[in-house]
């Protein structure tokens, strides 16, 4: 196993906010985009108003532990460094066996998409309380294992959808222009200089499956380039521009030149485009997968392109990758991978679709803010798999207060329970969620002595049908 890296000296969490403000830009010339300054001028008399937040401290707990994997951006060491947390950090992934081991005594893990967090690895973390994953997907963790255990899992479903976009516009002009081919021939000194099957974007239509995130960023900037946009989602979502939304997955593939995938790993969306989808799609179209590698057939695609059904193809993911930069990507992991590598006007790439220095310092600063939040605060709005409860920070003046942060089977009786303990002191404010058989309650509780809190939690932890109990102070 690789030693874990060095982390670096950091500033404090405002400067990694500033250092993000001022460097993750997609424009050279980027104009903010605050209120007006007339705007502002009415909010100002409020500003004295505000009270600075109490930082709060776990009880039973000790120094907060935090393993971070696959070489999480330097925006989220920054934000746990300035928090205090102790780090370990890896480069890649761990293998079942380390991973099992440095897991049993931390209290947070961030990983990206590699490391397979199951039940099995999940049981042995038995101090763990919360995942970051910095991607989109959260299909490499056992979520609903995770909330069984009372572990909350954050992800990153915005920071990296301009990239993803970018680049399906860049294979969309690749493909249309077969530039990859040429590129390659060109290496190998071959001067082929053709315009046969070579296409401008401009006037032809792009289909979308799946309008969220990624997918309507795209959708702006394919009309930038004068294309005209169908999109087809399973929820009916309004348009950006003039996008038109369609009534069904086919009718989408037989009205499109280009189709462009952008939907989660689910039971539903296994094979979504195979035989019969491409069946449907216009001769000579063209198909990119940047969303999941077991969303598409890939032998069914390969077949289509053979037969010339498919003009050409972008695939960013795949159903088994490499764990690591430097692995071979070949027939032992995916077995049609050879002959998928054989084909024309066909670009492979290895899962870079997120992968830009603007992308993984947003997620970083995004991630690491929402489990900051989380342990500090015990604040889960943005969870993937856990009821979001959060309550305003407590006030700096506000003594003997303790956030009480209680996680339950969702059964009926347990409030009544847990409000009978609260109820030796003053409930200031309470909020409680359920998600399916989890139910989520945080409370503030005034009055409690420092020699209280020892009781107070022994007593919530002997309540029948408790997951998990945080007292913070």
């Amino acid at each position: 196993m690789s030693a874990p890296v060095p982390i670096n000296k950091t500033s404090n969490l405002s400067e990694s906010f500033n250092q993000l403000n001022v460097n993750s830009s997609t424009s050279p010339n980027a104009v903010s985009t605050s209120p007006t300054n007339s705007y502002m001028d009415r909010l100002r008399p409020r500003a004295s108003t505000l009270k600075s937040t109490k930082s709060l401290k776990p009880f039973s707990t000790g120094d907060m532990k935090i393993l971070l994997l696959e070489n999480i951006n330097q925006t989220a060491i920054d934000i746990f460094k300035s928090q205090g947390y102790q780090i370990e950090y890896y480069k890649t992934s761990l293998n079942e066996d380390e991973l099992l081991e440095k897991i049993k005594d931390v209290h947070a893990i961030g990983i990206r998409s590699k490391t397979k967090l199951t039940s099995k690895i999940l049981k042995n973390a038995k101090n763990l309380v919360v995942i970051g994953c910095f991607c989109i997907g959260t299909n490499q963790v056992d979520l609903e294992f995770a909330a069984s255990q009372g572990i909350s899992v954050f992800n990153s479903p915005f920071s990296n959808s301009r990239s993803v976009a970018e680049m399906v516009i860049a294979e969309i002009i690749c493909l249309s222009r077969q530039l990859s081919d040429r590129s390659m021939e060109l290496h190998n000194g071959i001067w082929n200089k053709v315009s046969s099957k070579c296409w401008e974007i401009r006037g032809k239509t792009l289909g979308i499956v799946g309008y969220g995130h990624i997918g309507s960023q795209l959708s702006v900037l394919a009309e930038a380039f004068g294309m005209n946009v169908l999109y087809y989602d399973v929820q009916m979502i309004m348009a950006l521009g003039t996008a038109k939304q369609v009534g069904s997955l086919n009718e989408l593939l037989s009205k499109s030149d280009f189709v462009t995938l952008h939907v989660p790993e689910t039971d539903d969306t296994k094979n979504l485009i195979s035989y019969t989808q491409l069946a449907a799609m216009k001769d000579g179209s063209y198909l990119i997968n940047n969303a999941r590698g077991t969303v598409l057939d890939i032998p069914a695609l390969i077949e289509a392109l053979k037969i010339g059904k498919l003009a050409g193809a972008a695939i960013d993911v795949f159903p088994h990758e490499p764990a690591k930069n430097g692995e071979f990507f070949n027939n032992d992991l995916n077995s049609w991978t050879s002959e998928l590598q054989s084909l024309k006007n066909l670009i492979l790439t290895p899962h870079i679709g997120g992968s830009t220095e603007e992308a993984q310092s947003a997620i970083g600063v995004e991630v690491a803010t929402s489990l900051t939040s989380y342990i500090n605060e015990g604040a889960s709005t943005g969870a993937v798999n856990f009821p979001e409860v959060a309550l305003r920070g407590l006030d700096l003046d506000q003594e003997n207060v303790v956030r009480v942060l209680y996680i339950h089977q969702n059964v009926p009786g347990v409030l009544k329970t847990v409000n009978e303990i609260l109820s030796s002191y003053n409930i200031e404010k309470q909020f409680s969620d359920s998600r399916g058989n989890v139910a989520y309650l945080m409370a503030d509780i005034s009055g409690v002595n420092t020699d209280d809190i020892k009781l107070l939690y022994s007593r919530l932890e002997d309540t029948p049908y408790k997951i998990a109990t945080r007292l913070l102070y």
